[in-house]
């Protein structure tokens, strides 16, 4: 049987063939992302870093999100997630040059309901270029496994970014 492929050593390998650089912005998974992505031997050549956002207020005072949108919606909404993949491009700018590519996770681990939402509703933003955009999930299990599946989902989606 052959070896599957791993989505974040692909997904790595793409973004050091284009050249491009990636900045992660993170809620619910609270490092998780970063350090999958930090496991890749050479990824110090793109990615300029990770902010975990867990606090709410965070999201706007160092991401940039808007708080106003944070009032209305709380943390655990589409436009959220977008404008923190969106804004952590900036905030992580190196010589003023923002990443080419932003990941963000916001959302509910559980046990309890966050922002109306239930546990399991995670928003994954993405940013590529001129391009901003958002997945939801609706996920089941536990705090651990809503999670890594976060995780897993947003490094499929990064792996398609970098197919394209």
């Amino acid at each position: 049987m052959a070896e599957q492929p791993q989505p974040v050593t692909d997904a790595v390998a793409g973004l050091l063939r284009r050249g491009w650089s990636i900045a992660v912005a993170e809620s619910l998974t609270g490092g998780l992302l970063t350090a999958e992505l930090v496991g890749v031997p050479g990824v110090s050549a793109v990615l300029r870093g990770g902010v975990v956002a867990y606090d709410t207020a965070v999201k706007a005072s160092v991401i940039g999100v808007d708080q106003g949108l944070l009032d209305a919606h709380g943390a655990v909404h589409p436009r959220v997630a977008e404008q923190m993949a969106d804004r952590i491009r900036a905030a992580l700018a190196v010589g003023g040059e923002p990443a080419r590519i932003g990941l963000a996770t916001t959302g509910v681990a559980g046990p309890d309901p966050q922002d109306g939402q239930p546990p399991g509703t995670v928003f994954l933003g993405f940013a590529a270029g001129e391009r901003v955009w958002s997945r939801r999930l609706d996920l089941t299990g536990d705090r651990a496994a809503i999670r890594a599946a976060a995780v897993s989902e947003s490094l499929t989606e990064l792996l398609r970014m970098v197919r394209e």
